[in-house]
């Protein structure tokens, strides 16, 4: 099977869904707050922008690179090396930090919030997304867990 043919299974397109709606609202709300001035993180908003544009770009730089290395790698096999070789879903994590990027850059409270919550979203959906990983490919998959043992930061999930 090539690239081209595979198409995930539809319980795993709406998870990616879920995934990016906090970064739609995060876009959505954030610029509500710099220009009606309100729920502000800080009351200088240039610390709170330089930073969130670093974070947000070193965000960017680790999703364009993984989805790099995704598209050229995987051909529906089990990929172990690159970025998978630290972390196992290296996607939700670049999605993280663009997310906590935009929230700083828009010195918004709202949008911070909505970055908080999308953690607990996305670890519920690893863990289950991981059933699915082991269901697929499953000795391969539980030996690339050993190898691995990070979900989406090293030495913390």
């Amino acid at each position: 099977m090539s690239f081209l043919q595979y198409k995930p299974p539809k319980t795993l397109r709406i998870l990616f869904i879920i995934h990016y709606a906090p970064l739609l609202l995060i876009i959505t709300i954030g610029p509500q707050s710099v220009l009606f001035n309100f729920m502000n993180l800080f009351h200088d908003p240039l610390f709170s922008i330089v930073t969130g544009l670093i974070i947000f770009l070193l965000g960017s730089i680790l999703y364009f690179k993984w989805e790099w290395f995704w598209h050229k790698t995987y051909h529906g096999q089990l990929v172990t090396t690159g970025i998978f070789q630290y972390i196992r879903h290296p996607h939700y994590t670049s999605l993280l930090i663009i997310g906590y990027g935009l929230a700083l850059f828009f010195n918004s409270i709202p949008a911070l919030i909505i970055a908080t919550i999308a953690i607990p979203i996305m670890m519920i959906s690893i863990i289950d997304e991981e059933q699915y990983l082991l269901e697929q490919y499953g000795a391969d998959y539980q030996l690339f867990m050993k190898k691995t043992p990070w979900r989406m930061i090293p030495k913390l999930f």
